[in-house]
């Protein structure tokens, strides 16, 4: 299938690593349908984006921690892919999420029900929901993030989650491998975004802290991010399967 056919569906892609994804994916050819949360004129920006790159675009609404929204929400999908003359999609990249900072003392369990609605439990079952629209040879990128491997205080319910979303994906690996399906996980370090509030982009002290300890000196940007997923989705990379890949610029090392 040529490049030029291909199909992305990202969750979040109207900002951040999502946008990122987005436009790094149109640079190459690949048309996507992503979701946004509530801000339509954001999406519509990246819907030109896309159309100026030469490729497709379609921005649908989701909240990812709505559960009971993914079987209407996969309609809407196919009405998309009948638009334009696709049965399936190629890729899925689950990206959307939400922040949350707290020590484990003080997480409370609306909190925690939050974070696993969104990060966990929605990625589980929109993934479930969207099996039988992702071709045979797709692929599925989860985001998770470098708080896995290495512990940062007031972070522990978020990087549970994310936690759990890296086990899922050896899962998906393993039992979407009869369907030629290479399932991945990407784990950005720090990157400067509006995620918590633009935290890492605009507290000097947060930014000097973590390039210290980045060995690259810096913290990320999301076109560190972007185009790494949109290669990793690429055929030069079609053998990658099963695997937790950091994009962190050597951050705790």
């Amino acid at each position: 299938m040529p490049a030029q056919s291909r199909i992305a569906l990202v969750t979040g892609g109207s900002r951040g690593l999502g946008r990122s994804t987005v436009e790094a994916l149109a640079r190459r050819g690949v048309s996507s349908i992503f979701t946004y949360n509530s801000n339509r004129e954001a999406a519509d920006a990246v819907v030109a984006s896309v159309e100026r790159a030469g490729a497709r675009a379609a921005a649908l609404r989701l909240d990812t921690g709505d559960s009971a929204a993914f079987p209407a929400f996969t309609v809407e999908i196919r009405k998309v892919l009948q638009g334009w003359g696709a049965e399936r999609f190629d890729y899925l990249v689950n990206n959307a999420g939400t922040s949350h900072h707290a020590p484990i003392a003080e997480v409370t369990e609306a909190d925690f029900d939050a974070l696993y609605r969104v990060h966990f439990k929605g990625v589980f079952f929109l993934t479930q929901a969207l099996l039988p629209l992702i071709a045979d040879g797709g692929r599925i990128v989860n985001v998770s993030s470098g708080l896995t491997r290495f512990a940062y205080p007031g972070s522990a319910a978020y990087a549970s989650m994310k936690g759990a979303v890296e086990v899922l994906t050896r899962y998906l690996a393993r039992e979407l491998g009869t369907r030629g399906i290479a399932a991945n996980t990407v784990a950005p370090g720090a990157v400067q975004t509006d995620f918590s509030g633009g935290m890492v982009r605009d507290n000097p002290e947060i930014n000097r802290r973590i390039s210290e300890a980045t060995a690259l000196g810096r913290p990320g940007l999301p076109d560190d991010i972007g185009p790494m997923i949109a290669g990793l989705l690429s055929d030069d990379n079609r053998w990658i399967n099963a695997q937790r890949i950091e994009v962190s610029g050597g951050m705790m090392i």
